[in-house]
């Protein structure tokens, strides 16, 4: 049987994830807990409505409140940790929002990722980094074929420039301090549209038609006819611990860039999914404005994930229509009060069991 990591290597280890507050590093901190590893997490303050807070993420990890365009902060965090593996998630994450601050998108997503490989070239017990970057950072010539590792990064919006522009400064820095003999392995990961329960941000398709469900109100759909690579958050998360382990025991080949996306039939159009996703909370239909955006964005985004395919034996477990369908679940049983925590423990839970059968053939 392949297993999707091997549990028993996380206990006692500790980590480090910047962002931590945010939605995909809460569900690594609970994942991470889970398995026994210390996590120390370094982030800007939790948003006020968050995956962070209704789980409490801060009673399962040694909670920082920091910026990661201060250098300082950035080396206090992991001297205070000491960490064996860094995840660097902490990024402005948002296209249309770094129109409104291109300073603060270039600022966090660059040279916030500068002052972490900095900081983490003083780490001595330091094994693995993996820092987490976009499929948008690829330059989108907006062609059918995937998107392989081996092509240029770019961007035409702020943050796709910045994404691009953070893999240039991760090669440079693996290239000139992470390659010497000893040296803890850095790779990067480039997921697509990573989608789950309780995630809550702004202008992001599914947060924006949940929060419209939750109301009453019928979905506005904004470019219903773009097509991204979409997938469960667990999903990518598994990837990127697969490199991790790897890269924490001396795999030098884990120390490069990857894409870990969908399946081929799971990139979709924005419409389908809003057609799936209002038909499973039970209500019909969703409105579009009628008008183009007014701002660039991608319209069509794929990955190739073949070598994440056959150097891993990575692959999506749920499919995109089961994806929803827990992300719908996910909201509807919270919304009725239930313990946000035990329900993402429950449906990672579900996810690793499914993974395991499904590597194994018995799915």
């Amino acid at each position: 049987m392949t297993y999707l990591h091997d549990p028993t290597f996380w206990a006692g280890r500790r980590v480090l994830l910047t962002g931590h507050t945010g939605f995909k590093d809460s569900w690594l901190s609970l994942w991470l807990k889970q398995m026994g590893a210390k996590v120390t997490g370094l982030s800007l303050a939790a948003e006020e409505t968050s995956l962070f807070r209704q789980a409490q993420i801060d009673a399962i990890v040694d909670h920082i409140e920091g910026d990661i365009r201060d250098l300082p902060t950035c080396v206090a965090a992991v001297e205070r940790c000491d960490p064996e593996v860094v995840f660097h998630m902490a990024a402005q994450p948002l296209v249309r929002l770094s129109y409104e601050t291109p300073v603060e998108t270039f600022a966090t997503n660059v040279q916030g990722t500068v002052h972490m490989l900095e900081a983490c070239r003083q780490a001595k017990s330091l094994r693995a980094i993996v820092c987490i970057t976009s499929d948008k950072a690829y330059e989108n010539r907006e062609w059918l074929w995937p998107y392989r590792e081996n092509d240029p990064m770019g961007g035409h919006d702020p943050y796709s420039a910045s994404k691009g522009a953070a893999e240039i400064v991760i090669s440079a820095y693996r290239r000139s301090f992470f390659s010497a003999e000893g040296a803890a392995g850095l790779a990067s990961v480039r997921a697509g549209n990573v989608i789950g329960g309780g995630d809550w941000a702004r202008d992001r398709l599914i947060p924006d038609i949940v929060r419209a469900l939750i109301a009453g109100e019928r979905p506005l759909i904004r470019n219903p006819r773009a097509i991204r690579p979409w997938q469960h958050v667990l999903e990518a998360l598994g990837g990127y611990l697969m490199i991790a382990e790897a890269l924490a025991s001396g795999k030098s080949w884990a120390a490069e860039g990857w894409n870990f996306g969908p399946a081929d039939d799971d990139t979709r159009p924005v419409d389908w999914i809003a057609d799936r996703m209002t038909e499973a909370w039970g209500v019909s239909g969703w409105d579009s404005p009628g008008t183009a955006a007014d701002r660039h964005e991608a319209h069509n985004l794929r990955l190739d994930c073949a070598k994440a395919r056959s150097v891993l034996g990575w692959r999506p477990t749920w499919g995109l229509d089961e994806a929803l369908r827990r992300i719908v679940s996910w909201h509807q049983t919270v919304d009725r009060g239930a313990c946000a925590r035990a329900t993402s423990l429950r449906q990672l839970a579900e996810y690793r069991e499914k993974f395991q059968q499904f590597q194994s053939g018995s799915a």
